[in-house]
């Protein structure tokens, strides 16, 4: 019997194994495959100009998002996440690359991003990641470092908007952030190849300009009343940047394209009121009865009362408010789409879900809407993550972290060398507790100007508690601020006697920085005459 057994051993151990097999889908796998299938699925969600201040987690009380709270529960908090430079394009190739602006090359929103250079997604999928990118990336030409893209031309439209899957470009009936979001699950669900780990970027558009709800939350928070921050009606004093910008609700909120007073008798003229009458004309009948239904009789009341200096910028304050607002809930109801996805589907245990914005937003701070500046409402952005097997649930990081930290970040996580051009750092120690050390530095870029808006081209430095900011092309101004002080950032002290040993370490800080990432003023003038010939203006 024994010898039998023994020259059928091969036979039985062979038939052994093919059941195994049978067990695990079928497929003899190698090591590296096992090894590839244990890595971390990667779900980043980002949306657009989504303040900090409107996130409910941050607890300032403007507006629920339960479903973006989910992740700082189950996960970590960032209180103090900053971005590079503060405007759509130049913030997402930052994100990818791992690198400030003056490094990738992507440093305004007019000259074009270089797909050819490395990026986290083009490494992930080298290193046996599925990877996916739907929704905005405001980044031209064929996203490179993905199995699948979707993704919007420009900043794309909130009805029927058009996207370009995989190079063709199509129109999808509906509201955009539900298409994102479906098209996104559909990935998911459908298209990816399920024995490899996924990298998804789940991009929205909302709640970037012009804040144009869906039907379902037209009349959310009608109710409610907006107290302006107190600092909306600023002076400017000591700050003359501040005071030539224009992005004032008050003087440059547009009535029709920004607030949506499209009156049918056309009486209210203003300058952008065309290209919202094109924003409008893509929605169905059935959208326009509901939108009409809605903003006719508060255009009506508008037109009564004719208001007038304060009244009117409390007014345009309000209608900003609730319009912003309420793009946002739709934004929080496809993240909890995709999150109770992943439960349902036996993926959260072992998915990092990021939720973070390009950049940050003014909602009436210094009476602005928009972004640009070095000042903290536009520079700081929201940052949370989960990750069941690292983070603890409720971790708070006080730490400064920058958007050049999500791709090493995710990089090490996947177990992927990082490169050493790289320029920002992995969080994994931060937010599961290992870091004995970090950053006590940030550095940051602006380089948009002349153009929309009138922000100043400036660069700066910001410590746990001073800023250093440098305006510069048409002005030479220098900005200090004590942070513990002056947390709103009124009060201008460069000048100040009190604060001369701060502003010269402040400066040994700001090239320290410069001299760390690769900065100089002759790359500032480079990149300034490229700006200037790309738009035909003379130099000053």
């Amino acid at each position: 019997m024994m010898q039998i057994l023994n020259q059928n051993k091969g036979t039985f151990l062979s038939a052994l194994l093919c059941v195994v097999l049978l067990f695990n889908g079928c497929k003899n796998e190698t090591k590296e495959e096992v090894e590839v299938a244990k890595k971390p699925n990667i779900v980043f969600i980002m949306s657009d100009d989504h303040a900090y201040q409107a996130i409910s987690a941050y607890g300032h009380g403007l507006n629920n998002t339960p479903n973006i709270d989910r992740i700082a529960k189950e996960g970590a908090i960032f209180n103090r996440g900053f971005v590079n430079n503060s405007i759509c394009a130049p913030s997402r190739a930052a994100m990818l690359t791992g690198k400030h602006s003056f490094k990738n090359g992507k440093v305004d929103n007019i000259h074009a991003f270089n797909w050819d250079q490395d990026n986290f997604a083009k490494a992930l999928q080298k290193n046996g990641y599925e990877t996916a990118l739907v929704g905005k990336i405001h980044l031209d030409g064929l996203p490179q470092g993905f199995n699948y893209s979707n993704v919007l031309p420009g900043q794309g439209q909130y009805y029927s908007p058009e996207f370009i899957e995989n190079g063709e470009k199509k129109t999808y009936p509906g509201y955009i952030t539900h298409v994102t979001t479906d098209l996104a699950l559909n990935w998911l669900d459908s298209k990816r190849d399920k024995d490899k780990p996924f990298m998804l970027m789940y991009h929205q558009k909302a709640p970037h300009r012009t804040w144009m709800p869906e039907e379902k939350y037209l009349t959310l928070m009608d109710s409610v009343t907006f107290n302006p921050p107190s600092n909306f009606f600023d002076d400017y004093k000591g700050r003359p940047a501040a005071a030539g910008q224009e992005m004032s609700i008050y003087k440059d909120m547009d009535l029709v394209y920004d607030l949506k007073m499209l009156d049918k008798e056309g009486e209210l003229k203003t300058q952008y009121r065309g290209m919202f009458q094109k924003k409008y004309d893509r929605m169905t009948n059935e959208q326009k009865a509901a939108w009409d239904a809605y903003y006719e009789p508060i255009i009506a009341d508008f037109k009564s009362k004719n208001l007038k200096g304060k009244d009117l910028a409390i007014w345009k304050y309000n209608r900003y408010m609730h319009d912003y607002l309420r793009t946002i809930q739709s934004v929080d109801d496809g993240v909890g789409q995709v999150l109770d996805y992943l439960k349902e589907n036996g993926l959260e245990e072992n998915t990092i879900v990021v939720y973070t914005s390009d950049q940050g937003f003014y909602l009436g701070e210094h009476g602005w809407f928009d972004k640009r500046f070095m000042y903290e409402e536009s520079f700081r952005t929201p940052i949370l993550m989960k990750y069941p097997k690292e983070i603890k649930p409720g971790t708070v990081i006080d730490e400064l972290v920058q958007n050049i930290d999500f791709a090493p970040t995710f990089l090490d996580y996947a177990g992927v060398e990082i490169d050493e051009s790289i320029q920002g750092e992995s969080l994994r120690k931060l937010v599961n507790g290992e870091a004995s050390e970090w950053r006590d530095a940030i550095y940051y870029t602006f380089y948009e100007y002349p153009a929309e808006h009138k922000v100043k081209r400036h660069y700066g430095v910001r410590t746990d508690k001073y800023k250093l900011i440098h305006f510069y092309y048409d002005i030479d101004q220098w900005e200090l601020y004590d942070l513990e002080k002056d947390p709103t950032e009124m009060n201008n002290v460069y000048e100040a006697s009190e604060y001369a040993s701060v502003k010269e370490e402040m400066h040994k800080q700001l090239e320290k920085m410069r001299t760390k990432y690769g900065d100089s003023d002759a790359l500032n003038q480079e990149n300034l005459d490229k700006y200037l010939s790309k738009k035909g203006i003379k130099k000053h």
